[in-house]
């Protein structure tokens, strides 16, 4: 890279070329960030709404029907959520953590570390 850095003309404070393109490549990516999420949020909002919406029309009919209050359905509901997210299943047709299950998982840890090692080394 013979002819680029300060090579004596950089004061300090003064960003150099290569700075430069760096914090280009920065405000680019981040605006286009911004764009795809304004994109993807216009796009979606209106169909999370109606789901939304019919979720709770569904629940308040599962109230009616069966005499619960909507404060107890949703603690019924937020209990399960906190059981699926660690794990339990509804169905139990089969545990979470059998032995192929788990042999999966570590297998994908593995391989996961080890081509981090392997590709560190392969570029030098």
């Amino acid at each position: 890279m013979a002819g680029r850095g300060c090579g004596g003309g950089c004061g300090p404070g003064r960003a150099n070329e290569d700075n430069a393109r760096f914090l280009l490549l920065g405000a680019l990516l981040a605006l286009y960030l911004l764009g795809g999420a304004a994109v993807f949020s216009a796009l979606e909002r209106p169909h999370e709404r109606q789901a939304r919406q019919r979720w709770e029309e569904r629940l308040a009919g599962f109230g009616r029907r069966h005499n619960l209050s909507r404060d107890a359905l949703r603690g019924f509901l937020r209990h399960f959520e906190e059981a699926a997210a660690a794990g339990v299943r509804v169905d139990g047709a089969r545990p979470r953590w059998d032995f192929p299950g788990a042999f999966y998982f570590v297998g994908t840890v593995v391989s996961t570390i080890a081509l981090d090692e392997a590709a560190a080394a392969s570029f030098t």
